[in-house]
């Protein structure tokens, strides 16, 4: 058994995958604790076990194992981990890496039925839109100086929507979202469109600039779209532009279209945090008692997250308020792998061009 184990992961790499079965495996006198999206990280280490006899000659490293079931359509991050160190450790069987927006990488894996998103890849048969950076002050979220904002124009004279982004640098860096735009502007798969790639004020800032904010709305209107305005070819239908972000971008994304729905008709929140510890978050009143609004949303959370029973509670409670969400559950966890792999599909949904709705 353990020879025909190293000769699988010497051949295969790590993990091996057996149908719905995933075994990683460690080589060495003793082993590491394996950390991923399922288990819950560093809060729930996983020990392996020896497999096969060991060499008493010492000829031979001990091998180590640890097997759990993964659904088919899964995306996994994970670490080995030493608990008394706090260090993490990279496999060394598996050479596909990805930074975790954390200080440090995280190995990962894709089961047989899911794959990387076809719109990431820069394609230099699709023209490219133009980049941005522009500073903006920030009294009116309670800082001093200015922040950075990037603005996107797609390559077209024509006025187009435009899209705000929460968290826009990790979107920009981690979730290649002018990439994937590009190819969808030039693949005809939604309408030309302008970003907004908005900064957040940091970690100790963030909770408070996104968890359901006005002083960030004020931000936006006052700050973000005259620059906007001034900078780019920007239609002035009503309710056309967007607002999209993830997890406390995700709640932010969605508190922007319900308190501006005249503006920001259109919301993408990938993975929203709608409660904290039991209380629901203002977003939740504001679709339980305030009119509904004319706006077209769109969630997705990923199956392997803690965050997917609030997401599933949050779709009820707004089918029952009269909205009609689009709603994906994908096989990733919390991070920017899974919602850059589903953020195409969001955008065709909420600008699919003339040919792609028809």
């Amino acid at each position: 058994m353990k020879k025909d184990l190293l000769e699988r992961l010497r051949l295969e790499g790590n993990p091996l995958i057996d149908g719905e079965t995933v075994t990683f495996l460690w080589q060495g006198e003793s082993a590491p604790q394996l950390i991923d999206d399922l288990h819950g990280w560093e809060d729930n280490p996983q020990r392996l076990k020896r497999v096969g006899a060991d060499s008493s000659t010492g000829s031979a490293p001990t091998l180590w194992a640890f097997s759990f079931p993964l659904a088919r359509d899964a995306y996994l991050e994970y670490s080995f981990y030493d608990p008394i160190s706090k260090k993490r450790f990279r496999d060394p069987f598996n050479k596909h890496r990805i930074y975790n927006g954390v200080g440090s990488d995280n190995n990962f894996l894709y089961m047989p039925e899911a794959s990387p998103s076809p719109w990431t890849k820069i394609d230099k048969n699709v023209k490219h839109g133009k980049l941005t950076r522009y500073e903006v002050e920030t009294w009116m979220l309670g800082g001093l100086g200015k922040r950075a904002v990037y603005l996107y124009q797609p390559p077209t004279s024509k006025p187009v929507p435009l899209l705000v982004v929460y968290d826009g640098n990790d979107y920009l860096q981690r979730g290649r979202i002018t990439a994937i735009v590009d190819n969808l502007i030039g693949l005809d798969r939604i309408q030309p469109l302008a970003l907004a790639l908005l900064q957040n004020g940091g970690k100790y800032r963030r909770f408070i600039e996104y968890a359901d904010s006005d002083a960030t709305l004020s931000w936006l209107r006052h700050a973000v779209l005259p620059l906007a305005q001034r900078e780019l070819r920007l239609s002035d239908e009503r309710g056309e532009f967007g607002a999209l972000g993830a997890s406390l971008g995700g709640l932010m994304a969605m508190y922007t279209g319900l308190r501006m729905p005249k503006i920001f008709g259109k919301i993408i929140s990938q993975s929203g945090v709608f409660s904290f510890e039991g209380l629901d978050c203002s977003v939740v009143d504001l679709i339980r008692y305030a009119p509904r609004p004319n706006v077209k949303i769109w969630m997705d959370v990923g199956k392997l997250e803690e965050l997917l029973e609030d997401n599933r509670r949050m779709v009820t409670i707004l089918k029952q308020k009269g909205y009609n969400p689009a709603y994906r559950e994908t096989g990733g966890a919390h991070n920017y792998t899974t919602w850059r792999n589903s953020l195409g599909e969001a955008l065709i949904q909420m600008f699919g061009s003339s040919n792609e709705t028809s």
